[in-house]
């Protein structure tokens, strides 16, 4: 087989010199424009979603799965809205983010620029498509998306209005590509195309992570799982720590920011900690608990060294007691993927610890770790959330897919030493 990437990759080197230099203005009627052809074509999307939905069942794919697979006219209006967000944010490139003049009078400015041609390798979340899309667009970058197989039908569509969009707001469709083959050699190709793609930004589970830290030969933004945590503090309002940890857990299982370990301070009144086990259970959860937790509950099981390292994506969740925040964080600091964690107390002082001390991406007080969506921080959308430490941290929005330049004007300085 010739190498498909290289080929889809010349074609988008030659879109990334016009849409790196392009008008803000052309790059935001594209993305409004996606909006309106996503709304146009609902129907459409939702056939080709149906499709994808049909063989993943045939396949017997969990619940959590079909359900990070599956489209609706409310989560493409959703994505419709994050499209309208994301063309009202202010331009990513051609900020200028320092600047210094020389005592021998060189002016300097750091100014921000397109990190170039992006491959998204992402699994079963057709969203990620016009996201991932969406936000290159918005900073100047070029996209090659190669979606899972069984998003393919629906992503495919998704990618070709995308294209369409781009085309009538007078732009290269090549800004945006989708590799148009389930073959699983395409991401070994995307992984070890260094002459070609800049960055690799994975969206997927353990195997898809195992394969990219083994093949990868492009710089990679870390998107490990997300194995969250909730802590609740002795000194939490319970009503706040039920509501949260509910949502935490409960809202949508399968996402990556979905919390997999609640952290219960032994000092927490004993019928607050069996209200909380009991609304987990009653709400179809399982619970699997420390042995101290297990043993006063007839209906949970007991937890295993295994699932303080799990990410369960479903109606799990373990549960563990510590003996105060420093053990809390501890605890969260060995078994954590370094995605987002939450601690629900009343005490600022002990929030603060928590903060300061936990060492994940993100880290929350009194707030559902569901929170952790580029869109829910004002991003308009996320590429994914980044859990390495190397350039982006957190959500990937627009601003996160720069680099900088420095420009430096003279009046004709020579170096003389």
């Amino acid at each position: 087989m010739n190498n498909l990437i290289e080929e889809i990759s010349k074609k988008s080197k030659s879109a990334f010199h016009i849409i790196s230099t392009s008008s803000i203005k052309k790059r935001n009627s594209a993305i409004s424009n996606i909006s309106k052809l996503l709304k146009h074509h609902t129907h459409e999307i939702l056939d080709a979603n149906r499709l994808d939905l049909e063989n993943a069942k045939k396949k017997k794919l969990t619940s959590s799965f079909i359900d990070r697979l599956t489209l609706n006219e409310s989560r493409i209006n959703i994505m419709c809205q994050g499209l309208e967000e994301i063309s009202t944010l202010a331009d990513p490139i051609g900020k200028k983010l320092e600047s210094w003049t020389r005592p021998n009078g060189l002016k300097i400015e750091k100014v921000s620029v397109p990190l170039g041609i992006i491959g998204i390798i992402y699994e079963s979340r057709p969203n990620v498509t016009v996201d991932a899309g969406s936000l290159c667009i918005k900073s100047g970058n070029v996209s090659i998306l190669r979606g899972g197989s069984d998003s393919f039908h629906t992503s495919k569509l998704l990618a070709n209005l995308m294209q369409e969009a781009l085309e009538q707001s007078g732009l290269p469709k090549n800004v945006v590509q989708f590799v148009e083959t389930t073959d699983k050699a395409m991401v070994t190709q995307m992984l070890q195309a260094s002459k070609y793609i800049d960055v690799i930004i994975p969206r997927g589970g353990k195997s898809l992570v195992e394969k990219i830290q083994k093949e990868a030969r492009v710089p990679v933004f870390a998107h490990l799982e997300g194995i969250c945590h909730v802590y609740i503090d002795h000194e939490a309002n319970i009503e706040t720590a039920l509501n949260i940890l509910l949502n935490s857990k409960l809202r949508r299982t399968g996402i990556c920011g979905a919390a997999e370990t609640l952290l219960i301070d032994k000092r927490l009144d004993e019928n607050h900690v069996s209200m909380l086990i009991s609304k987990l259970v009653s709400q179809g959860c399982e619970v699997r608990a420390e042995k101290e937790i297990k043993n006063k509950f007839n209906n949970i099981s007991l937890a295993t060294e295994k699932d303080w390292y799990t990410e369960y994506l479903d109606s799990i969740i373990s549960v563990k007691y510590v003996n105060d925040v420093e053990n809390a964080i501890n605890h969260i600091n060995k078994y954590s993927s370094d995605h987002t964690e939450t601690i629900v107390t009343e005490n600022k002082l002990t929030a603060e610890k928590f903060l300061n001390h936990v060492d994940s991406a993100i880290v929350m007080h009194n707030a559902s770790t569901q929170f952790a969506d580029g869109g829910e921080f004002g991003m308009g959308a996320e590429i994914g959330i980044s859990t390495g430490r190397l350039h982006a941290r957190g959500p990937v929005g627009s601003e996160q897919l720069t680099s900088f330049k420095y420009i430096v004007r003279g009046t004709g300085q020579i170096r003389n030493i």
